[in-house]
């Protein structure tokens, strides 16, 4: 029974660890750690509890990871395009004047460093302007005529 609550002292860890990884196989790993712990828990030996941690990890690794990682970046792929294209053409106003060096908009009430879609160009603050194109954390805009 004492090798119980080791498998399941490694499943927590091992499910604990991987918000440090992201990468999902100490999360497969903790799973068949944890089916070690129940088959322990259920009467299995040592031996017996080893055999089951090694068969769910190697299936979990190998038939549950990849869609869950697919699944994931596709997920993460289509957040960051869906916000960004979104606030294209979208109004906001200046709160910090703009120009080619620093500046901030509100745009539907979040704070986004903008920068003039021309270089040369001030956009002063209380002025609305379109947003035209989103680069990294920035809103390159121009005046609302």
């Amino acid at each position: 029974m004492w090798h119980a609550v080791i498998w399941l002292a490694a499943a927590l860890v091992l499910a604990s660890a991987e918000v440090l990884s992201g990468e999902f196989v100490l999360l497969m790993l903790g799973g068949g750690a944890l089916a070690a712990g129940v088959g322990a828990v259920l009467g299995l030996d040592v031996v017996g509890s080893a055999l089951v941690f090694v068969i769910a990890s190697v299936l979990l690794v190998f038939a549950v990871r990849p869609p869950l990682r697919r699944r994931l970046d596709r997920a993460t792929a289509n957040a960051g395009a869906l916000h960004s294209n979104a606030l294209i053409g979208k109004t906001a106003v200046v709160v910090s004047r703009v120009d080619d060096h620093n500046g901030q908009v509100k745009i539907g009430g979040d704070l986004w460093t903008a920068r003039p879609l021309e270089a040369g160009h001030t956009i002063e603050v209380g002025q609305t302007v379109i947003v035209m194109k989103i680069s990294g954390a920035t809103a390159l805009v121009v005046p609302e005529d």
